[in-house]
């Protein structure tokens, strides 16, 4: 399934170069998803002290609630699997705005962190955001290693959404009004 997103974001050229692509996820990708889906809660769920049953079930439950809610809430959405060599290791969901392209998701499976993957992958959604005069935003966890980065790459903080921080990106001197 994919929303009506233009295609205004493409994956940056070196990442082409070695193999990898951003696709349109299929129906066929929902078990790979579950699995990725899985992997982004494996610290949270550790300190449960759930059955693996438990454990899995609960991660099926907030995985299908997650699909129906992001395809209800967010129609125009792009939901898109990042593959290497025809490998998936994550997903990347973008919505875009008129006044910035906001980040729904993004996923990378745990062998593939700390590669530099995501990092480039971010600095092309910047790229692409700011070419089109537009600032770019996400939610983050305040748990999620990942904040680091996203402080690194100039994100900042917004609104304290409780669980999560607002997290917004703004092309230099540019002050974006909230879309």
């Amino acid at each position: 399934m994919t929303g009506a997103m233009p295609s205004i974001f493409q994956l940056p050229a070196t990442l082409l170069s070695q193999g990898y692509v951003l696709r349109p996820e299929t129906e066929d990708d929902v078990p790979f998803l579950m699995s990725l889906y899985a992997s982004t809660r494996e610290a949270e769920l550790a300190i449960t002290g759930w059955s693996s049953e438990q454990k899995q079930a609960f991660v099926v439950s907030q995985f299908q609630a997650q699909r129906h809610y992001y395809r209800a809430q967010i129609p125009d959405c792009r939901f898109d699997v990042l593959e290497c060599r025809g490998e998936p290791f994550g997903r990347l969901y973008l919505d875009a705005g008129k006044t910035r392209l906001h980040i729904v998701d993004i996923a990378l499976l745990p062998q593939w962190c700390g590669q530099g993957i995501g990092t480039s992958i971010l600095r092309a959604v910047m790229d692409a955001a700011e070419q089109s005069g537009r600032g770019v935003s996400i939610f983050v966890e305040k748990y999620n290693p990942a904040l680091r980065l996203y402080r690194r790459l100039s994100f900042t903080a917004i609104q304290d959404a409780g669980m999560h921080f607002e997290m917004e990106w703004t092309p230099t001197g540019a002050a974006m009004p909230v879309s």
